[in-house]
């Protein structure tokens, strides 16, 4: 059986993140102009963080989150109802074969970091890494 390169951890190719970079572009601009025909969608300011593409460049998932992260699923159900135009406007502006399928995913990057900084303020964390320091332990 052939294997592709997603089967050995690799990660994306420099195409799929150059596609999806410009069809995160377009996205923000969209949103951030009001161009969609939606009158929840004017209503949030919507932040799209990330936007990866599948392999054959088909489908496009974008990981999005509304300002202060209040009414995410909202936001998720609004730019759902307003999917064909989206896709419409990143037609246009990125020049491939086909559109690709829109997907919406709320962005939790920001949550992790919050998670990350609390556990790293941890009085017990902090504790092990000064005793890491004074013992002289490799960096």
């Amino acid at each position: 059986m052939s294997q592709n390169r997603f089967s050995r951890g690799e990660g994306p190719s420099q195409r799929q993140l150059r596609v999806g970079e410009l069809i995160r572009r377009t996205l923000s601009e969209v949103l951030g102009r009001g161009e969609v025909h939606s009158d929840a969608l004017r209503a949030m300011s919507i932040t799209v963080g990330e936007v990866r593409v599948s392999p054959d460049l088909r489908i496009a998932t974008a990981y999005v989150l509304p300002l202060g992260g209040k009414g995410a699923d909202e936001a998720i159900a609004a730019l759902n109802r307003a999917k064909g135009e989206l896709r419409h406007h990143v037609a246009q502006a990125v020049k491939l074969k086909f559109a690709p399928e829109l997907r919406f995913m709320i962005d939790e990057t920001f949550d992790r970091m919050d998670r990350t900084r609390a556990l790293l303020a941890d009085e017990r964390v902090q504790r092990d890494i000064a005793r890491r320091d004074d013992d002289g332990a490799e960096d």
